[in-house]
């Protein structure tokens, strides 16, 4: 008998911490808005850990871009069918770097690709998921700013995966605090 009093108060125990434990991480990947729980939240939050930027094949800095006056699609367009944003080509960097900072090493690099015409191999920071379908026109027709998924870029050197905006958890709270579609094919492709 004292040996199934003590199963059942192991038992009782574990539902009292592990229960509330496992709510809490459900709640977390789900993306249970926290909001519905009276705590304000920014939209997008931050990676916990945020990976070092990738080695890139010319150093940018969207600060000191940012800074000068350019704006996200300067660079970066959004052609058919909209899904992605592109890199700029080294020719429409050129257009101010033929006399900005034209004896820079970097800018001769530069100058380089956009002379021969070879695209430069920037590594993507984000990247949507095998499976996803995702467009970034969508979300800029529906009035998304570059910051709220990316992160402060206009205070980056170097780019990195600053928010957990590829998190399954992230979309669904943003979606729910925007009164989107959260159905499961909104994203997901089907066979």
């Amino acid at each position: 008998m004292g040996d199934m009093l003590t199963t059942r108060r192991k038992e009782v125990l574990a539902a009292v911490v592990v229960g509330p434990m496992l709510a809490a991480v459900f709640l977390i990947a789900f993306g249970v808005s926290a909001q519905s729980q009276g705590v304000q939240q920014q939209e997008v939050p931050n990676n916990p850990a945020v990976p070092a930027p990738p080695v890139q094949p010319i150093p940018y800095s969207h600060k000191t871009h940012l800074a000068n006056g350019l704006e996200c699609q300067t660079c970066h367009t959004n052609p058919e069918p909209g899904a992605l944003m592109t890199f700029p080509a080294a020719s429409t960097c050129m257009a101010c770097h033929n006399t900005v900072a034209k004896d820079k090493p970097a800018v001769v690099k530069l100058a380089e690709f956009a002379q021969s015409q070879q695209p430069i191999s920037w590594v993507r920071v984000y990247s949507v998921l095998p499976g996803v379908q995702w467009s970034h026109r969508k979300h800029i027709q529906a009035g998304m700013k570059c910051e709220t998924c990316h992160g402060p870029v206009a205070e980056m050197d170097a780019m990195a995966m600053v928010t957990s905006v590829t998190a399954m958890g992230t979309c669904i709270n943003c979606h729910q605090m925007k009164n989107a579609k959260t159905v499961c094919n909104t994203c997901h492709l089907w066979p």
